[in-house]
């Protein structure tokens, strides 16, 4: 049998060994080596303070942070095992505990000008965090994920630091890297419940909401005291079966239930982006169903400002657009649909979308006459009988040089609405959106010759009752058509 000696001696041939090995930063023989000097020798401090070194290049710091405090409790004036210790518990997140180890060394060591600036690391840290939890408080996530950034600088093995920074990223939509963060985690440690909860939580962000559901109990199993993913997984299970509530009530034709039910939807988790702009959208599509076209509007402004990349959005605002007469707003989502996805459909939107709007530039016709689109030939020549009679030169004599002026005007127009929507093949022209100026067919025309073609008589008629008898009594705002005796039309 060995004597302690030869031990010893034995022991510190396996350190030496391990020591050459870590100067060629073959990192793995040299622990196998201090480790056997372990073995033999498990009271020596400086082989623990050693086998630490090597577990910290190995990035096994809590490994090496048991070692390290193996070493110190071996020998509390061990300087290195106690700047080992920190340097261990500064990786990992514990400043207070850093400090603590720091200040020891400063004990044993006061000129240390490394321990200065691992406390002044230290400090940094510990104001990082300070900084971080005020601002997820005020859910300024993104000077969170500064924070976190800062301080992963020095504690760049934290794993509490990279969940909060994940989670933060989720919480600003940058779901890849979120993902990226709390992957690696699991990597390392597959039991990591804040890990698993961010990983659901980015799948729930996305409204993947069955997968993100099974991260969520995962979490929980693992640390069933994890309220967040509690609460994350209740939400994602409420908001899940209202959407479909809503969806069922669509689809039955029940509009007002499934406005409703979309409405409560909405109102469960204002931080799911991704389904609520879902929502909104679905929202707008019963809106527009119960004839609500200005609220669906704002619902799909709501959607695309929770996501700007929703293309079926931007297509029912557009219709929803095009339905109220608003040609400038319609052309412009279409636009942008048509950037993002260049297919026929969307290119024809569009292209139905321009020729309205050009054609809402000119002068509205029907408006004039005051008659729908479907006007019969029969509606237009009783429409034109009585915006001419209306407007005619004669009745206005008496008033002021504007308001003639005015009337003359209206009078003018109204026999161009009727020369163009009396005509077949101009109607049909003026209705597919060709600019009559452009064609063949010229404007040229006498609104008092068409006014005499519908009156009759050489001189047609006179308001002064040359021709014709008809009596016109006045109030303020109104005026009465008496039947003519001299005549059949009444004026």
């Amino acid at each position: 049998r060995a004597t302690v000696r030869e031990k010893l001696v034995e022991a510190e041939g396996f350190k030496e060994q391990g020591n050459v090995y870590y100067v060629k930063k073959d990192y793995a023989e040299a622990f196998n080596f201090y480790t056997k000097a372990i073995d033999l020798c498990p009271k020596n401090a400086s082989y623990y303070g050693n086998r630490a070194a090597t577990l910290m290049m190995l990035s096994r710091y809590r490994e090496a942070l048991e070692d390290s405090q193996q070493a110190v409790r071996l020998d509390d004036t061990f300087m290195k095992g106690h700047m080992r210790e920190g340097k261990c518990h500064l990786l990992l997140g514990n400043a207070m505990a850093a400090t603590r180890c720091f200040q020891k060394v400063q004990e044993l060591e006061p000129e240390s000008s490394q321990v200065q600036q691992e406390l002044k690391n230290a400090e940094s840290i510990l104001e990082f965090e300070r900084l971080a939890e005020i601002s997820f408080e005020k859910r300024d996530f993104r000077m969170v994920v500064f924070c976190m950034d800062r301080a992963l600088e020095s504690a760049s093995a934290c794993h509490r630091f990279k969940v909060l920074k994940a989670e933060c990223l989720a919480l600003l939509g940058r779901y890849p890297e979120a993902q990226s963060v709390a992957s690696d985690i699991l990597r390392m440690d597959s039991t990591n419940g804040d890990a698993l909860y961010v990983r659901g939580l980015c799948l729930y962000y996305e409204d993947c909401i069955d997968k993100a559901v099974q991260f969520f109990v995962q979490a929980l199993r693992m640390a069933p005291d994890h309220e967040k993913a509690r609460l994350a997984c209740r939400n994602a299970k409420a908001l899940k079966a209202k959407k479909e509530e809503g969806n069922k009530a669509f689809k039955e034709g029940s509009f007002e239930e499934a406005y409703d039910l979309y409405s409560e939807a909405l109102t469960i988790d204002p931080n799911n982006i991704k389904t609520n702009a879902k929502l909104y959208c679905n929202r707008a599509t019963v809106g527009s169903k119960l004839n609500k076209l200005e609220q669906a509007i704002e619902d799909c402004t709501k959607a695309i400002k929770l996501d700007e990349t929703y293309i079926k959005a931007y297509l029912r605002r557009a219709q929803c657009y095009m339905d109220t007469e608003q040609y400038e707003e319609a052309v412009r989502d279409y636009e942008k649909v048509y950037q993002t996805e260049k297919t026929k459909e969307h290119k024809n939107l569009l292209k139905n979308a321009q020729l309205e709007l050009k054609k809402s530039k000119r002068k509205d016709y029907y408006k004039v006459l005051g008659v729908d689109k479907n006007a019969t030939e029969d509606e237009i020549k009783k429409a034109y009988r009585k915006r001419a009679l209306m407007h005619h030169p004669d009745r206005h004599s008496g008033a002021s040089a504007e308001v003639q002026k005015e009337e003359e005007k209206k009078f003018k127009e109204v026999g161009e609405a009727f020369t163009v929507l009396s005509d077949p093949k101009k109607k049909s022209r003026y209705d597919s959106g060709h600019d009559l100026e452009d064609d063949d067919m010229n404007m040229d025309f006498d609104a008092n010759n068409i006014f005499k073609a519908f009156f009759g008589g050489p001189g047609g008629f006179s308001f002064e009752g040359n021709s014709c008898k008809a009596a016109l009594l006045f109030t303020s705002h109104n005026y009465l058509l008496i039947p003519c005796s001299d005549c059949t039309i009444n004026h």
